[in-house]
């Protein structure tokens, strides 16, 4: 009897598996896919020091401009500081890049394709801004700004030296704000902070970006 029931109750255990209401599993949205490109993307870094005032070239840079956009969006450089200020005691002053990035490796995008000079034919003149990396298709986050013209950081294909021949990502350049990119430059270095080339290049005090927003574009002409 007990093997009768127990055989006759497993029909039952279905029928009221199917009666029981299924619970509605609701699929969220994909997000929205990120705005076209446009040839020039404007962005304003808010420091603690002053704005600084970006114009990214998105028609001949568009792998560094797009990264660079992606982590301003998502608001992973807010927070962020500059820390470092390399000065060149040669040749007109000032001379020498400052640079800024997010040190947090949790909070990084994979990283990108290299773009060099060569190929997008922008150059490290005063105000360019730069993408900083290890070896080339390694940058994340991390970016210089050019105080001087320092072109021996741009492509040289001819080069022996394959550092050389990669050179830097040239991305865009400083239109407005360049006495708070000096004025973060100037402030006291460090001279214990830093390892290899960068010891004695480290800001004492690093200077917070405080935000990264998009402006609106420039109305045309």
């Amino acid at each position: 009897m007990n093997r009768r029931f127990v055989l006759a109750a497993l029909p039952l255990a279905s029928l009221l598996v199917a009666a029981a209401p299924k619970k509605r599993v609701v699929v969220p949205p994909p997000p929205p896919p990120p705005p076209p490109l446009a040839a020039v993307e404007r962005v304003a870094l808010t420091t603690e020091l002053g704005v600084i005032e970006l114009a990214l070239d998105g028609a001949h840079a568009p792998i560094s401009t797009a990264n660079f956009l992606h982590y301003v969006d998502s608001k992973r450089f807010d927070g962020i500081s500059f820390y470092r200020a390399m000065h060149l005691n040669w040749g007109d002053q000032p001379n020498g890049l400052l640079q800024g990035g997010l040190r947090d490796p949790r909070h990084l995008f994979p990283p990108i394709a290299h773009e060099p000079t060569s190929q997008t034919r922008l150059s490290h003149v005063a105000g360019a801004i730069s993408m900083a990396r290890n070896a080339p298709g390694t940058a994340t986050a991390d970016f210089s700004i050019m105080l001087s013209d320092l072109t021996s950081l741009d492509a040289n294909p001819a080069s022996a030296d394959p550092e050389a021949q990669a050179g830097y990502a040239v991305f865009g350049k400083v239109t407005a704000g360049m006495d708070v990119v000096r004025k973060i430059w100037e402030s006291p270095i460090s001279q214990t902070l830093g390892e290899g080339s960068m010891r004695g290049q480290m800001l004492e005090a690093p200077v917070k970006i405080l935000t990264a927003r998009r402006l609106p574009p420039l109305a045309a002409p």
